[in-house]
């Protein structure tokens, strides 16, 4: 009797759990045609193709936000928008929820992989940092003003949850009593070399602080016998002045010798701001600006980050940086480059902002950390990458 109610239990939730199946699988049709419909197959290439064009789309996970369940879901929603590369911090638990998101989403539709990249860095960088606080140090009667100001939902009453804190230290000023410090940190470039050596890691980015190149070239040294495992070496470095060209090119003297990829340099105009407004993009237009009319610069793919958001492309318009041309796979008109080494655009803050509002609402409702299991919540997160994306690669409305 024991033996035939437990098979019937367990037909029972076979039953039930393929029943399940089905109705999410149907309620993810609109999922599905809303990417057709938007000829997102036919309008992404192959990454290396997107750079070539210049409409490379890059999301900026954070070489520092490390809260898998979002990164899962924010690589998912991304991937069914066509973006090209997914950037996320060199930590294995990451790295894996980086490519549970990439091929989720390719469960939903079969689309062309994004290529997955890691953040290192070779000294103290803005990047590498988390904030830290004694929660019982505060002053009962503190208004916080640094739960409200954080932009990731990373600090509580009990202090900062340190795996959602990114570095981007806008609590750091606010804080009334000064209690709040920064802990930077390194990546081992042992640990980051096996990570490198994973099928699914395609690209790593070495973010630099521009005036000096000898931590660059240790950490090179320790990670040049992985390198040919990857499709693609960037280098994130901010404008340091009238040095900015000729410390690339002394950059690119050290990479050269192992070289055996693509190579990309990530201008990094305003670090962490694309969030807060229009302004924020000026200064990496402004960086992208001196960089193309340079004719001493290194070799390489140009891509803007640091302050990007929905109001780059306008920005790049008016500059001339874009030009509007056939698709050959559409016939529609779109976005191409002007000059064959602006490669596209990363985008962090802004692209996690618009998307990070309906995951919230997904855990403010108590459900299932994964978005997939939300049909609507995922249209609606959809909708908001797909229009940051589509400035990009201009996809059908």
């Amino acid at each position: 009797m024991a033996l035939s109610f437990s098979c019937h239990a367990a037909a029972l939730n076979t039953h039930l759990h393929c029943k399940l199946d089905a109705t999410l699988n149907k309620s993810l049709e609109k999922v599905r045609d809303l990417v057709i419909k938007r000829k997102v197959p036919s309008i992404t290439t192959f990454p290396q193709k997107s750079l070539e064009k210049g409409n490379w789309v890059k999301l900026i996970c954070g070489a520092s936000f490390e809260d898998v369940v979002d990164i899962r879901n924010l690589s998912l929603v991304y991937t069914l928008a066509g973006a090209d590369c997914i950037d996320c911090a060199a930590d294995e638990a990451v790295v894996n929820a980086v490519n549970e998101g990439i091929n989720t989403a390719m469960t939903i539709l079969p689309l062309r992989r994004p290529w997955v990249m890691i953040s290192v860095n070779d000294d103290e960088d803005l990047h590498f940092r988390k904030a830290e606080f004694d929660p019982d140090d505060c002053p009962k009667d503190c208004t916080r003003p640094c739960e409200k100001i954080c932009p990731a939902n990373a600090i509580f009453k009990a202090g900062v949850i340190t795996e959602r804190c990114y570095g981007c230290g806008r609590c750091f000023p606010v804080c009334p009593y000064d209690k709040i410090k920064s802990i930077s940190y390194v990546r081992d470039a042992s640990e980051t070399s096996k990570l490198i050596e994973r099928d699914d890691v395609d690209a790593i980015e070495i973010h630099t602080n521009g005036r000096q190149t000898d931590s660059f070239e240790e950490l090179w040294n320790g990670l040049r016998d992985s390198v040919n495992h990857l499709r693609l070496v960037a280098v994130s470095l901010p404008y340091v002045g009238d040095s900015t060209v000729s410390t690339m090119n002394k950059m690119y003297s050290i990479l050269e010798r192992d070289l055996c990829c693509l190579n990309l340099w990530q201008l990094d105009g305003r670090p962490m701001s694309g969030d807060i407004g229009r302004g924020a993009t000026r200064e990496c237009i402004t960086f992208t600006l001196r960089l193309v009319s340079s004719k001493d610069k290194p070799p390489g793919f140009l891509q803007l980050a640091g302050g990007t958001n929905v109001h780059t492309v306008d920005g790049l318009r008016r500059h001339n940086l874009f030009q509007t041309t056939t698709c050959e796979n559409s016939g529609r008109a779109m976005l191409s480059n002007s000059n064959a080494l602006i490669g596209g655009i990363a985008y962090g803050g802004y692209a996690r902002k618009i998307v990070g509002r309906v995951l919230s609402c997904m855990e403010s409702e108590g459900g299932l950390a994964h978005i997939e299991s939300h049909p609507d919540l995922l249209l609606l997160a959809l909708i908001e990458a797909l229009n940051l994306v589509g400035g990009v690669k201009s996809y059908t409305n």
